[in-house]
Order: structure tokens, then C-alpha cells, then sequence
């Protein structure tokens, strides 16, 4: 095995943001609902995540959630100004408060 084959298999380079905008159409709306969808896992996993370290360790310390937004978003190159970026995040939010409530009203199986 080469030196260099090493490096080539741990990890792939990161794309440019050039590249990146000629490879996704920024207009395209099931690629905005699925960035947007990917922002609110995001962000419910980083809230239970709070309550976890909260219930688990019972220390006073506070995990700042716009903190981490912006620090992921930086190394995303994501603009958290953008208002279609917003836009689609609330429909993704929306979207799955609609699917979680609907969850829990549903009767179990086998129930009438």
C-alpha cells in the first residue's frame, strides 16, 4: 500500500461553495424542505441533548443553542440571514409537529 493511499481512503475533500452552487439549484424545493428538515433535527437533537446533560448531570451548566447554530453554520458556510432559508425551516418544523401530533392522537393497533 501506498503512503498517499491512506489519506485518499480516511476522508474526501470538502467541497467548495463554487462547486457546491454549480452541483444544487438554490431555487429547488424539496432541496430547501430537505436542508430545512436537516436544520430542525439539528436543533431538536441539540434541545434533547440540553435536557439529557440537564436531567443527567444536575449542573447548572447551559447549553447555548444559537451559539452552536452559528458555529455549525459557519463551518457550513450557511447563511442563517437567508429568508427562504428561514422560510423552509419553519415548513420543515411545521411539518413535523403536524406528523408527531398526529402520531400521538392516533389510537394503538387494534384499538377503536
Amino acid at each position: 500500500m501506498k503512503q498517499g493511499d491512506a489519506k485518499d481512503n480516511g476522508a474526501e475533500r470538502e467541497p467548495t461553495k463554487e462547486e457546491l452552487e454549480a452541483e444544487f439549484d438554490l431555487n429547488d424545493q424539496e432541496l430547501t424542505h430537505a436542508a430545512t428538515k436537516i436544520q430542525a433535527c439539528f436543533r431538536g437533537h441539540v434541545e434533547r441533548k440540553k435536557i439529557t446533560t440537564k436531567e443527567d448531570d444536575k449542573k447548572d451548566e447551559d447549553i447555548d443553542i444559537d451559539e452552536i447554530t452559528k458555529k455549525v453554520a459557519e463551518e457550513l458556510d450557511i447563511d442563517l440571514d437567508d429568508p427562504e432559508l428561514n422560510k423552509a425551516a419553519t415548513k420543515i418544523q411545521a411539518t413535523f409537529r403536524g406528523h408527531k401530533t398526529r402520531k400521538t392522537e392516533a389510537p394503538a393497533e387494534g384499538e377503536n
